[in-house]
């Protein structure tokens, strides 16, 4: 088990298509245990494979901690291949940010609810109809192993707000809590 760096927005492999995992192994459980390990450190809700590096469509995700008190719990959850299959017609505007894009949050809209079909952690079939903050997450997580980011649903104005943060996080020059990799830092 351990922690692993998480890729900024700078870096390109966040901007690719993640490839479906086609077996399960010792490998890819070592992973998923790495991946919850890296977002629990991070104080995060979810994480793609992407974000660590590895362009494989799998992420986890815990968002029972923003789930209210008497709502549904779910625990932690590994999604890997996941399809979401139905969306609603309501959309919701929440508050987003990502582990990618530390310090950085903005309001997207996004369906309220989805279904979406995955294989867990032992390669089974699961269904999840869900909504609130697990379907946001869902939709977030998603999006990574699309080549998407949360920046990406908001007008180019709000984008330009946030530049500033943005290049602060792609020099390095960000404060951040968690072990991080900018692309341009390396490079530099």
């Amino acid at each position: 088990m351990s922690v692993l760096p998480i890729v900024t927005y700078d870096d390109e492999v966040l901007r690719k298509e993640a490839k479906p995992v086609e077996e399960n192994s010792e490998e890819l459980q070592a992973l998923i245990e790495d991946m919850f390990d890296t977002m629990y450190n991070s104080d995060g809700v979810g994480l793609a494979a992407p974000q660590i590096g590895k362009l494989l469509r799998i992420f986890v995700a815990d968002a029972d901690p923003m789930t209210d008190e008497d709502g549904p719990t779910y625990g932690p959850i590994a999604m890997i291949n996941p399809e979401i299959t139905f969306e609603s017609d309501r959309e919701i505007d929440m508050d987003e940010g990502c582990l990618s894009i530390p310090g950085v949050n903005a309001t997207v809209s996004r369906p309220e609810k989805i279904v979406v079909n995955y294989l867990d952690n032992n390669f089974k079939e699961q269904e999840f109809e869900v909504g609130g903050w697990w379907s946001r997450v869902i939709q977030h997580e998603a999006d990574h192993l699309d080549g998407i980011l949360f920046l990406d649903h908001l007008s180019l104005f709000k984008r330009k707000l946030l530049s500033s943060k943005l290049k602060e996080i792609a020099k390095g020059e960000k404060e951040i809590d968690y072990p991080v990799v900018s692309k341009k830092a390396q490079t530099q």
